[in-house]
């Protein structure tokens, strides 16, 4: 009996894809883990958006980082529109308006000096979603520190889990 369970684990073994698809987070990684520095700058942005701080959420990307937002509004239409680094920073000019971005479930991936993180959120103005959608932050290591080189998100109106 021992033989046939050897011999369907060698089977299945040599069917399984040597890196494995990226799974749902089930929590966030400890801070001292290579996840939980990717993760940082990533944290530090979404607290600078709910701050309206440019400055701060630039401090964590590169000096020519871009952002994309794919979006789909109530009626079906959809658009993508492409951001600059400046065009992005400027969305978050102080105002009466107080934002929150939470991302949840982040999934993390790592190879060497690149990365990146894909995780739900939603987005609420006053208290109050606003939209929702997906979140991937594209990040890249210089000098030992992790910086965001890319956004790109999905926003809706609508299906919003939160």
């Amino acid at each position: 009996m021992s033989m046939i369970f050897a011999l369907l684990a060698a089977q299945m073994s040599s069917q399984v894809t040597p890196v494995q698809p990226i799974l749902k987070g089930t929590g966030l990684p400890p801070p001292a883990t290579e996840e939980g520095q990717v993760l940082a700058p990533v944290t530090a942005l979404l607290a600078g958006i709910g701050a309206r701080d440019a400055v701060r959420i630039g401090e964590v990307m590169r000096p020519d980082a871009t952002a994309t937002a794919a979006t789909e509004n109530a009626d079906g239409t959809r658009t993508v529109k492409h951001m600059t680094r400046a065009e992005l920073l400027a969305r978050f000019a102080p105002g009466a308006e107080r934002y929150e971005e939470k991302i949840a479930t982040p999934a993390i991936e790592i190879d060497g000096d690149i990365a990146m993180v894909w995780a739900p959120y939603t987005f609420s103005i006053n208290g109050v979603r606003h939209h929702c959608g997906y979140d991937h932050f594209d990040l890249v290591r210089e000098n030992g520190r992790w910086l965001v080189q890319n956004i790109t998100w999905s926003s809706r109106t609508t299906g919003c889990e939160n």
